[in-house]
């Protein structure tokens, strides 16, 4: 009687998720008496959502033993199926190919046609992902989805979906891509699936999204996951990766403290556990810790980072353009740039490339780096891209003087960052903003803008800019003449005299198409449309 209101103790608190009590009771029937093979399945699954891999992994074995013993050849391809996912999962590879070359023998020697086949599609269609034949992918993830309706397994027919959509958005089709993952992660959060393939579902559909720069939709289902974690005390295996998503959303919103606490949590169980989504953890603290001017926190953390498989740029360029070491900032964004390839790579550089070389006044670079990423945001269609690249182009243009093109760049990009919302990324643009209309000779709404600047950049802790803005704040409004050479300063103390083309070039002793063209780069430069607004420039910042 003891062994059974055990046994069905445990399967009821399988049904409603609680882990903890599930293992316990399966575990002490186990004792007693060996469960059989459905309930070792069962024990296996709670095991590995307790964290529980290595007993986990010799219940599945033993399930999958039992059903060989019975003859159950489907069942127990199915078993070995698992068993093998979830050791590549943990990046065992070797003992995962074993038990799929196991599975593949069982589903041949199957008299009957089972799941299994359809499961053993997914790891040959990853195959054909990394080989680069999308097209071959798609097809074969298509024939595992099939298969899973074909079966009535929402596992397999999840798994096939998942990698529809994958390859769609590979091969440029996001439209439809993202609508099966979405359809995929509805199922995720509805609990129709088994808990142990919802941390690879999520986890797809979160790098799918990196990819397009889709960061709304990242942000809705993190949310929804994390919803579904919250609902499982007791759970393991998923609550690494959800913090360090949630933490990264946090962070985008401007919630930094509350973003390190998160990414802390996620660093602790990754690195406890030895998975390499720790280099993510350590990756994001370190680049909320060197937004915060904690420099050496920063450095330790990108150092960290590498040594769990996580590259540190351009967290680390833009760290060495923070300490002001300029050199080695170009020199490591340099080498990125000519390492990152495929669009996803560059992309995510790109907007740092540019920061950089600006630093360096190396604009001829940055121009045609924010060119290239203007490129990319628009084959993508990400509003968040498009904001990066926004920036970056208003940026470009106020160094080559081009300020009134410069300003339209730049209100674009802060009004999309105020959409995300995104007050840093929204204040730096407001920084650039501010100085395009000082430039123009509108000090008030300069200052408003870099009023409000500091007052967001002081409520983050963002102790670089911070320092950035008030050495900016500093320079006498009329910097924007700044950028005229001494012979355009003559041309437009001339001007403002009220003298002619003809008469400047006889004054100056050069053509009159040579005084046309001087007159053209400042008013490009100022941004002035005609000799009357640059008349009053030149006298209000004492030109003449």
């Amino acid at each position: 009687m003891i062994a059974a209101h055990s046994l069905d103790g445990g399967r009821e608190a399988f049904a409603r998720m609680a882990w903890v009590d599930s293992y316990a009771q399966l575990s002490a029937v186990d004792r007693d008496s060996a469960l059989e093979p459905e309930d070792l399945e069962r024990l296996s699954i709670a095991a590995y959502l307790l964290g529980r891999d290595a007993d986990s992994e010799e219940v599945l074995a033993r399930a999958h033993n039992e059903y060989v013993r019975r003859g159950c050849l489907g069942d127990a391809a199915r078993a070995a199926f698992w068993l093998g996912f979830q050791l590549f999962g943990k990046g065992e590879m070797a003992r995962g190919s074993g038990w799929l070359a196991r599975a593949r023998r069982l589903v041949d020697d199957a008299p009957d046609p089972c799941v299994a086949q359809g499961l053993l599609l997914v790891p040959a269609a990853l195959q054909l992902m990394q080989r680069g034949d999308i097209t071959a992918a798609y097809d074969t993830f298509s024939q595992a989805a099939a298969a899973g309706e074909r079966f009535r397994d929402l596992n397999l027919t999840t798994l096939g979906r998942l990698g529809q959509g994958q390859a769609l958005i590979t091969l440029g089709k996001i439209a439809a891509g993202v609508a099966l993952l979405d359809e995929v992660m509805v199922g995720v959060t509805n609990a129709e699936v088994s808990p142990v393939i919802v941390g690879i579902v999520y986890c797809a559909t979160l790098d799918a999204c990196s990819g397009i720069f889709d960061v709304r939709r990242a942000h809705e289902w993190t949310t929804a996951l994390s919803r579904w974690c919250a609902s499982q005390p007791d759970l393991v295996p998923f609550r690494g990766e959800c913090l360090v998503r949630r933490a990264e959303i946090m962070h985008l919103h401007g919630a930094w403290l509350d973003a390190m606490r998160e990414v802390e949590r996620a660093r602790d169980a990754l690195l406890q556990r030895g998975e390499r989504a720790a280099g993510a953890a350590v990756y994001e603290l370190g680049e909320l810790h060197r937004l915060r001017g904690e420099f050496a926190k920063a450095e330790e953390a990108y150092r960290l980072a590498v040594q769990w498989g996580q590259k540190a740029q351009p967290g680390l360029a833009r760290l060495r353009m923070d300490q002001g070491q300029l050199a080695a900032a170009a020199a490591a964004i340099r080498l990125v740039a000519e390492e990152a390839r495929d669009r996803r790579a560059r992309s995510r550089m790109l907007g740092a490339y540019v920061d950089i070389m600006l630093a360096v006044h190396d604009v001829p670079a940055a121009d045609v780096a924010a060119d290239e990423l203007s490129k990319i945001a628009g084959e993508l269609e990400s509003p968040f891209l498009r904001a990066v690249s926004a920036h970056a182009t208003g940026a470009v243009l106020l160094a080559k003087g081009d300020t009134r093109s410069a300003l339209v760049a730049l209100r674009e990009a802060a009004a999309a960052w105020r959409e995300f919302p995104a007050p840093y990324e929204g204040a730096r643009s407001g920084v650039l903003v501010g100085l395009a209309c000082r430039a123009l000779g509108d000090e008030d709404a300069a200052e408003l803008e870099l009023d409000a600047a500091q007052q967001t950049f002081e409520t983050l802790g963002a102790v670089p800019e911070l320092a950035r803005l008030r050495e900016l704040r500093k320079k006498r409004p009329s910097s924007s003449a700044d950028r005229l050479t001494t012979r355009e300063v003559e041309v437009l103390r001339l001007v403002a005299a009220g003298k002619t083309n003809r008469t400047i070039a006889d004054e100056l002793g050069i053509s009159e198409k040579t005084v046309a063209r001087h007159v053209s780069n400042i008013f490009r430069k100022l941004g002035l449309p005609t000799r009357a607004a640059a008349t009053a420039y030149a006298y209000k910042h004492e030109l003449v």
